[in-house]
């Protein structure tokens, strides 16, 4: 048998998936991703780690609910996902000034140190992804999946 003739036996049919924007975009996303571990190997950062974390270095004093809701991320999964942020000591829950009862979630030293590497690791990682796609088709690609989730 030929390459040619084994490789269209390994061909799979996937019907309409080829034209689907959702599958279009969960693979793009695995793809992203990978390139992310790449990128941040050694921080032990996950995507939804390094939004958070600069989410809080931008807006200090945030609830946890406010976070939560900008990042798309369900409470009980932000609660896990906070959780292991204050273990590692990145991460840090204090008394609102606004109210008894709210918590506010600041970075820790340690938050921000890390954090300062990271933005470094993502710029590496936006660089690679420009370099693949070129400056404005990535330009084109954001503005079309902000337009998906405005």
């Amino acid at each position: 048998m030929t390459r040619q003739a084994v490789m269209a036996e390994d061909t799979i049919d996937g019907g309409p998936l080829g034209d689907s924007v959702g599958y279009a975009l969960r693979r793009a996303q695995l793809a992203v991703f990978q390139d992310f571990f790449v990128c941040f190997a050694g921080l032990d950062l996950r995507p939804a780690e390094f939004s958070v974390l600069l989410i809080l270095q931008r807006n200090p004093g945030l609830q946890q609910g406010r976070v939560a809701e900008a990042l798309g991320i369900q409470p009980p999964n932000f609660a896990v996902l906070l959780r292991r942020l204050t273990a590692r000591g990145l991460a840090e829950q204090r008394a609102s000034p606004h109210s008894r009862r709210a918590v506010a979630l600041h970075l820790t030293p340690a938050g921000n140190a890390l954090l300062d590497r990271a933005l470094a690791a993502m710029q590496t990682h936006e660089q690679r992804i420009t370099d693949r796609l070129g400056p404005a088709r990535r330009a084109l690609l954001l503005q079309l999946l902000h337009d998906l989730i405005a």
